[in-house]
């Protein structure tokens, strides 16, 4: 392991990201040498946050700032997109200002948060255009893939699993280490104070178990994601084409 490996957490005025909710003494900081790869890139994990609702008040982007706080307490870079403005997946092209930067963005982070509100049973359409526009796959370009994931969801009415369960098969198909844990908030609502702050339940300490494990698991795999997406039928392909082109010379 690398002396110089950082232990993140708490950083220097944590104070100021206002965690009224934490117990004093069960809140710590994480060891990043107990969790990180021996190759582990020593800078804080970065982690993008998604959220599935336009609405002024809306509950699911309330829950991902809370998400966002605890991830910065533990160390991490944390950036949030915004999806006001994003189009349709397939009524505008790629370089769309709004698409580019998810993008970018996905390309960037190690780690997300998927937020969504619950909508007839399932994740929000704008949810999932989200992870619509984030391709699977850019040439060498992997956006996504062996990276990790949390999923959580926020309901107007009983606790309910649905939407995070459509996101776990979502974190799949993209090919995302996506954390066993994961937060349900039922009846929204009356989970946040007029401040847009999440108050004290259970409900809010697993959302700290969730962000606390991604943090974990974002160190166990970001110094190995290449040999996690490293892939036999990949590499069959990767022979073929290169035949192929070996061919095309010698014609």
């Amino acid at each position: 392991m690398n002396d110089d490996m950082p232990s993140h957490g708490a950083p220097s005025g944590a104070e100021a990201l206002s965690l009224p909710n934490i117990v004093e003494g069960a809140l710590r900081p994480i060891d990043a040498s107990l969790y990180a790869a021996p190759d582990d890139p020593l800078h804080p994990p970065r982690v993008l946050t998604l959220y599935g609702s336009l609405r002024e008040r809306s509950y699911s982007r309330l829950l991902s700032e809370e998400a966002g706080r605890l991830l910065t307490w533990f160390g991490c870079e944390v950036k949030t997109f915004d999806p006001h403005g994003l189009p349709l997946p397939d009524a505008a092209e790629p370089d769309h200002p709004k698409v580019k930067e998810l993008r970018d963005l996905a390309n960037w982070a190690e780690g997300m948060v998927w937020v969504s509100p619950e909508r007839h049973g399932a994740m929000t359409g704008i949810m999932k255009a989200q992870i619509d526009w984030i391709p699977l796959a850019v040439g060498a370009v992997r956006p996504t893939q062996g990276k990790t994931l949390a999923v959580m969801e926020v309901s107007g009415g009983s606790q309910s699993f649905n939407a995070v369960n459509q996101l776990r098969v979502l974190g799949r198909w993209m090919r995302m280490v996506t954390i066993p844990n994961q937060s349900s908030v039922a009846k929204a609502f009356n989970e946040f104070d007029e401040a847009g702050r999440m108050k004290p339940s259970a409900y809010y300490n697993r959302v700290v178990d969730v962000c606390e494990e991604l943090v974990k698991f974002t160190y166990m795999t970001r110094g190995r994601s290449s040999a996690l997406t490293d892939r036999y039928s990949e590499r069959v392909e990767s022979a073929e084409e290169l035949s192929k082109r070996v061919n095309q010379r010698t014609i």
